[in-house]
Parts: C-alpha cells; sequence; structure tokens
C-alpha cells in the first residue's frame, strides 16, 4: 500500500446508540425488542435477540403498539392499542423529527443511528464554513437535519417521495426549513451520475443503502450488485478537500470489514483513514446490545 492510500483500521469497533429522552431500549429477547419512542412503548421483532427477556410478560403485554410481521421481509402491521396519532413529535439534539407506524415495522426512522448522527455532527462542525454534504437515501431527514443544524449545506436525496415529504415536515418542526438543503426525490445511482457528469463537488457524503429498492421511475437497486458503483462514483463527487465519506448497510451478508475493503478500493490516493464496525441499540440496564448494521467510514 502506497504511502497515500487510506490506512484502514486492523479491528472493527462499535457505535453504540445509548437511549435518550426520545428513545430507549427497554429489554429484549425471544427474536423480539421492547422499546420506547416518546410516550409509546412498541414491541417489534428482532431475529438476533436469542436471549431469555429480562423484564415480566406484563411489561411487554402493557405495550402501546405491537408489529406483526408476514412472510414478506420487513412487512406486516401493527397491532395497536386505543387511536394514536398518525405521527407524534421526537427530538434528538436540535433535529427535531416525527415518529409513525410504518408498513414496514420501522417508525420513520432508525435510532441506532443516533451514533452516527453524534459523529456526523462533530465531522461537520469541524470541516469548516458551511461544507456541503451528500446524504443517499436520506428517508426522512434526520441526519440531514443534524448536519444542516452543524452548520452544513445539505444535498439530501431519496427515491420516495413521501419519504421526502416527511423530511420536510421534520424541517419545519425543527425549525430548520431555512437552512440551506436541497430535498431531491430521485433515483440515487441517476443523481449521482449526473452529479459526476456535472463536476459537482462534496466535502462529506452519507451512503445508507437499503438491500433492495425501486426509484421513482421503476429503477431497481440491488445492493451487492450496484453499490461498487455508486461508491466509486461518491469518490468522484469528493472535492480536493473532502473530509468524510460514511457507508452503511443492513444486508445479514454484508460485513463491516467488506465495506472497508470496497472504501478502500474506491479512496486509492486519498490518503486518511478508514475505520470500521458495527452499529448497536445498547439496553437502558446496559446488560445486552444489539447489532443493528454495518458500517465503514472514511475520513480525511
Amino acid at each position: 500500500m502506497s504511502a497515500k492510500d487510506p490506512t484502514v483500521a486492523e479491528l472493527p469497533s462499535v457505535m453504540r446508540t445509548q437511549g435518550w429522552m426520545d428513545y430507549g431500549l427497554l429489554d429484549s429477547g425471544d427474536g423480539r425488542k421492547l422499546e420506547r419512542y416518546g410516550r409509546f412503548t412498541v414491541v417489534r421483532p428482532e431475529p438476533q435477540c436469542l436471549w431469555t427477556p429480562a423484564l415480566p410478560a406484563q411489561a411487554w403485554d402493557a405495550a402501546d403498539a405491537v408489529f406483526d410481521p408476514t412472510d414478506e421481509e420487513d412487512a406486516g402491521r401493527w397491532k395497536l392499542k386505543g387511536q394514536p396519532p398518525e405521527a407524534w413529535p421526537l427530538a434528538w439534539g436540535e433535529a427535531k423529527f416525527h415518529g409513525r407506524f410504518t408498513s414496514f415495522r420501522h417508525l420513520a426512522f432508525f435510532p441506532e443511528q443516533a451514533a452516527n448522527w453524534s459523529w456526523l455532527d462533530t465531522a461537520v462542525r469541524a470541516a469548516g464554513p458551511q461544507p456541503r454534504v451528500l446524504n443517499l437515501f436520506g428517508y426522512t431527514g434526520v441526519a440531514s437535519l443534524v448536519m444542516a443544524a452543524a452548520g452544513a449545506a445539505v444535498t439530501h436525496v431519496d427515491a420516495s417521495k413521501r419519504a421526502v415529504a416527511w423530511a420536510r415536515e421534520n424541517a419545519e418542526l425543527s425549525g430548520l426549513a431555512e437552512r440551506p438543503i436541497r430535498w431531491i426525490t430521485e433515483d440515487a445511482r441517476k443523481y449521482v451520475q449526473r452529479e459526476v457528469r456535472r463536476g459537482s463537488q462534496y466535502e462529506g457524503i452519507i451512503l445508507d443503502p437499503p438491500k433492495y429498492g425501486r426509484g421513482p421511475g421503476g429503477e431497481v437497486w440491488r445492493l451487492f450488485e450496484h453499490l461498487p458503483e455508486l461508491a466509486g462514483l461518491c469518490a468522484e463527487l469528493l472535492s480536493e478537500n473532502g473530509k468524510f465519506l460514511v457507508l452503511n448497510a443492513y444486508a445479514e451478508r454484508i460485513s463491516g470489514a467488506a465495506l472497508s475493503g470496497l472504501l478502500a478500493d474506491k479512496l486509492k490516493g486519498r490518503g486518511g483513514r478508514i475505520e470500521w464496525g458495527e452499529l448497536a441499540l445498547v439496553q437502558e440496564d446496559g446488560a445486552r446490545e444489539i447489532g443493528m448494521s454495518f458500517y465503514a467510514r472514511w475520513q480525511a
């Protein structure tokens, strides 16, 4: 390896998300997790929880919502007690956003990403005045809002018109709607390909793709098929003063080591350092943690 290639960490690290005022992992076990989202408690499937729950059955039975999965991955329906609102406000730092009972077991954000949000907040504040940041597969925009609050000029891209609309709502809720945030509803690959042709440049990029997805024009995204190309294009979009590229993936067959190898390949000659590992949720009693996704991140 030449001196100019990125240095890759020899060992993985775990980015741990502890609970905060509007979220907590209360208990886990028997293939499920019991969580707190603001004033609501929910039960969701989590196959990795192979152990026995610590709390009594009454605590689980008292949950306001239970997700009942179907055979289709991540799909199912919620069993709700009473009539909870369609959306309710939550917050992390300066970012405010709505929790929602979506049809794919998620509540319109991924709490384990809070460890990443903290890292991004610090990285943006250290990157100089108003760094340009690209957030691909940005979903409902919490990471975009964290970076905008830290002073970044953000381009937020997601193929879902509904997700981008929710992200805009979250920006209004946060009092950040007037910050320099561009909201783009488009297939991420198409957008990045066009940005490369335009010669656009960014100081930071977040790449958080699903395992499978469809763009607004019927474009198909397959992680293992399309990620190498997209990561390479993102490397081209990093400016000479580029500060970071964060890659996150939830696929079961991926690993932090694989993601770090991909970044090392695409960022040859950029110097800097690549860290890699796993994102985990820590139970409120500190007794257990659940690995949720894998990451690799390059920093100049």
